[in-house]
């Protein structure tokens, strides 16, 4: 029995990874016809302010030297310029499809920036999503699914005449 779980532990491992979960024409509102959605964090924009603050002036000589230069405290202060919510966001049609040559690429390019460094397989296997989630979350997006936006980042998907 003892032999037996580590079997186990390594065809659960082996196992195929989930299906990405994307929908094509499915969305938000304004989705484009055709294309392929995810949904992803989009993590709170939150504001820190610091300052000194003066609490009394400083105490001069009689020519005008500063004696004291007065006492100052910090005020501290913060602010949600955006909350942390989730959002919908466009994904590359042929990471819903799996083709193994686009994500091979992926796993090159995120390999290329010393993010994945797992084989090349063309699989979109845990690895390879914890690694587009490393990307993505220095970009805003805290998503394992590789958004077309981050894609054109990686230089995957073709930019359109206006460089977008």
């Amino acid at each position: 029995m003892i032999r037996i779980l580590p079997i186990l532990a390594c065809l659960a491992a082996c196992a195929p990874p989930p299906p990405v979960s994307v929908t094509r024409g499915a969305g938000p509102p304004d989705a484009r016809p055709g294309a392929c959605y995810a949904r992803g964090i989009v993590p709170a924009l939150i504001e820190t302010v610091t300052e000194q603050v003066q609490e009394d002036g400083a105490v001069r000589g009689p020519d005008g030297t500063i004696l004291s230069p007065g006492r100052f405290r910090t005020v501290t202060s913060t602010r949600i310029v955006r909350p942390r919510g989730e959002d919908w966001f466009e994904t590359p049609c042929a990471l819903r499809a799996g083709e193994p040559g686009f994500v091979a690429s992926v796993q090159r390019a995120l390999a290329a920036r010393d993010l994945y460094a797992g084989p090349i397989t063309g699989f979109y296997d845990g690895d390879t999503r914890l690694a587009v989630r490393a990307f993505q979350t220095e970009r805003g997006l805290e998503s394992g699914t590789l958004s077309t936006e981050n894609a054109k980042a990686l230089g995957l998907v073709e930019l359109g005449r206006d460089g977008a």
